[in-house]
């Protein structure tokens, strides 16, 4: 069953009555060369299990179950799961969670679905959605070696984006906290069903082995940096001492150890400078 082929994907929708929802943000893959693309570089491999996060009607789902030796894939949408049945019947090794993966207790998948493996994710993410997920994977601390999702390009290179640089966001220092992000291939609008208005991109984070900081002072550290992102016109010290009630007296002499000027605003700081900060402020 060619699960990109248009005629194909619209007589299996029309047989089961199934209309997209824009409210859950659905766009299904017609690119051919996506999807194993994505399998490949994702770690769906021989001794891995891969959590996928939305299936659509299951082309990356059958891709990611031809490599890996099982598939966990979470899925929101009740209406697709006789679709599912459908397209992926000739498969053993997978299993379809109909939840909500904001809901959903991920690690207990992952341990009873995954005995004995390896564990990836991979992932088309509705574009509403994305950085609630992706934080919400690398919080959740999951057992798994990399998360491997596409995303609407403009949010690939912000995810990318060097800390201290004007594209990155709060959600970029979250990405370099918990791992390392790269940018693997771009994928143009015209590659789904229906087409959306942005062109996307995949990416992959390799997820660290083990914490940067302590459970106390990573509390504090992300508490510092949504204050400083949320409000990124003022200074470091208007904003840290307005969200966080430090002095400001003591955040300029902090900012002054680590040589850089009164003036500084936290999207400035790179990585090393922020965790630097955290912990003389702390």
């Amino acid at each position: 069953m060619n699960l990109t082929n248009i005629g194909t994907v619209k007589d299996i929708l029309g047989r089961h009555g199934f209309s997209f929802s824009k409210g859950l943000g659905q766009n299904f893959i017609i690119n051919p060369d996506i999807c194993p693309k994505i399998a490949e570089n994702g770690n769906a491999a021989p001794g891995f299990g891969v959590l996928e996060i939305g299936t659509g009607i299951g082309v990356l789902t059958a891709e990611l179950a031809k490599r890996a030796d099982k598939v966990a894939a979470v899925e929101i949408d009740t209406r697709l799961m006789p679709v599912l049945e459908e397209t992926l019947a000739g498969f053993s090794n997978i299993k379809i969670f109909n939840e909500d993966v904001m809901k959903c207790d991920l690690q207990k998948i992952i341990r009873e679905e995954f005995h004995g493996l390896k564990a990836a994710v991979c992932a088309n993410l509705p574009y509403y959605i994305t950085s609630p997920v992706i934080m919400l994977l690398l919080e959740s601390r999951l057992p798994v070696e990399s998360i491997t999702v596409m995303v609407q390009k403009e949010a690939a290179q912000r995810l990318c984006a060097e800390v201290g640089t004007r594209e990155a966001g709060a959600i970029t220092v979250g990405v370099n906290y918990f791992g390392t992000a790269k940018s693997l291939f771009n994928v143009s609008r015209g590659s789904f069903m229906p087409s959306p208005n942005v062109d996307s991109a995949v990416i992959r984070i390799d997820v660290n082995k083990e914490p940067v900081l302590a459970p106390e002072k990573e509390k504090f550290f992300f508490a510092m940096v949504k204050s400083g992102f949320s409000q990124r016109r003022k200074t470091a010290a208007n904003a840290l001492s307005s969200q966080l009630g430090i002095e400001k007296q003591k955040i300029y002499d902090c900012l002054r150890e680590l040589a850089l000027p009164e003036t500084a605003r936290l999207e400035q700081l790179n990585m090393e400078q922020l965790l630097d900060l955290a912990d003389r402020l702390r």
